[in-house]
């Protein structure tokens, strides 16, 4: 269930907070994939968690065309985009 209220434009990219590993090659520029020695290679993340490839002026995908293939699978507003932004909001007391 899809709830249409949930809009990346105006969100606070909190599924821009985790983890991805890379299974597929979607074309993601090298300056954001942090290549492991224990596996699957997986999209660099900033000092402070945030995934490189996020515009901070926008909080949108930099490389959104190119953009790995889960986070092309994120449904917006899907379940685990509610629950990312329940647990953020839980996290930050908004």
């Amino acid at each position: 269930m899809i709830d249409p209220s949930i809009q990346c434009s105006t969100c606070g990219a909190c599924c821009c907070r985790f983890e991805v590993l890379l299974l597929s090659d979607t074309g993601v520029p090298e300056q954001y994939v942090e290549h492991t020695t224990w596996g699957p290679s997986r999209m660099r993340r900033l000092e402070d968690g945030w995934c490189a490839a996020l515009d901070r002026n926008t909080m949108l995908c930099g490389i959104y065309e190119q953009r790995p293939l889960i986070c092309r699978r994120f449904d917006m507003g899907g379940e685990e985009c509610r629950e990312a932004v329940a647990d953020w909001e839980q996290e930050n007391q908004v």
